[in-house]
């Protein structure tokens, strides 16, 4: 059996804090009697992906970040008029239908990609917000791309870009948990009111 030094055990699992935090299920927050709580407290359990690099990363206010250190993206971008990079480079210059692997050239061991790809348009940036204000700008209907709370769930239970972010590729932590589950959890803070953390 082959053993890894301690320093390199120790210093995987600082590199990446998010892969010991899993999401809780919807049931794991009945013991909250007051609906308005409970719905708060499951709104918090769906931050742990909502802050995650995955989604932070396609969420920014200015041109996209990469990594699960969120570093400028390389080669720099910027939104363009769409959202969809400049003219003559567009995301999918680089981006295709899915994940490609590569041999590891500077340190990138894949180039994400999914169909579409693209940034959040920029009234749905939330990137540096805090968790109620990210609450609230997923139920305003002028910052969400015009969702109701339906349509809210089925883009965070069903959307495949969304669902991207738990099959990230080489080189990238994955979202916590699942999209199923994180599914259950918008369900479960719709039920109860989509209150918002304070």
């Amino acid at each position: 059996m082959k053993r890894f030094p301690l320093s390199l055990a120790l210093a995987t699992v600082l590199a990446f804090p998010a892969m010991a935090q899993d999401l809780r299920a919807p049931a794991d927050f009945d013991s909250i009697e007051d609906q308005t709580e409970r719905s708060a407290a499951i709104f918090e359990e769906m931050g742990k992906v909502l802050t995650h690099p995955r989604c932070l990363n396609c969420h920014p206010k200015g041109g996209p970040t990469q990594g699960d250190d969120m570093q400028p993206h390389e080669p720099p971008v910027v939104r363009g008029d769409a959202d969809f990079g400049a003219p003559g480079m567009t995301c999918n210059t680089c981006h295709g239908a899915e994940n490609f692997e590569t041999t590891g050239v500077g340190g990138i061991e894949s180039i994400p990609g999914h169909e579409p790809w693209s940034l959040a348009p920029v009234e749905m940036a939330w990137a540096g917000l805090g968790l109620g204000e990210i609450c609230e700008q997923l139920k305003d209907p002028e910052r969400n791309g015009d969702r109701s709370l339906e349509e809210l769930h089925e883009h965070m239970a069903e959307d495949g870009l969304v669902g991207w972010g738990w099959e990230p590729g080489e080189g990238r932590t994955p979202a916590p948990g699942s999209q199923e589950l994180f599914g259950q959890l918008t369900q479960a803070w719709i039920d109860t009111g989509a209150a918002c953390p304070g």
